[in-house]
């Protein structure tokens, strides 16, 4: 079943007797071909200063890791990134396709859904959607990372 069409193209979902998303998402989406497409690196929750949110220092050393801190702030620096290269025209409602990087899904798989369902409430109009676990990422600092692909009409 097609969506109705959202500034990153037209969703489809299955019928309600196919297997549904567990988060909001399409099951697909097609773009419209005079797209112009912004393939966004993976990302994560550093900031400028070096420091990364959602993660505080224990006294021995160790780190802890809030997962739905995290994701919230990957979100909001892709959000930086889609805006920079359209110069302030398209945010996160032009993301068309999304692959998402957990340490351990089992533990952070409902924080990073949490998070991401508060960007895109109506599945209709969110990204298509990936999540797989990873053994690490970059650094031992983080616990999600997202990597995604925007569309901007010409």
């Amino acid at each position: 079943m097609s969506t109705p069409s959202s500034s990153n193209g037209t969703g489809y979902l299955l019928p309600a007797t196919g297997a549904q998303g567990l988060a909001n998402y399409p099951h697909a989406r097609t773009i419209p071909s005079t797209a112009r497409t912004i393939f966004v690196s993976g990302t994560s929750s550093r900031r400028g200063d070096g420091t990364y949110e959602g993660c505080t220092a224990r006294e021995d050393g160790t780190h802890e890791l809030d997962c739905g801190a995290q994701t919230a702030a990957v979100l909001r620096n892709i959000e930086t990134i889609i805006r920079g290269t359209t110069n302030g025209q398209r945010g996160l409602e032009s993301v068309v396709d999304a692959t998402v990087f957990l340490t351990d899904i089992r533990a952070d798989y409902a924080k990073m859904n949490a998070e991401w369902n508060k960007v895109w409430p109506d599945r209709t109009k969110a990204p298509a959607r990936t999540c797989v676990q990873v053994a690490a990422l970059p650094n031992e600092r983080l616990n999600v990372e997202i990597k995604c692909q925007a569309i901007i009409d010409e």
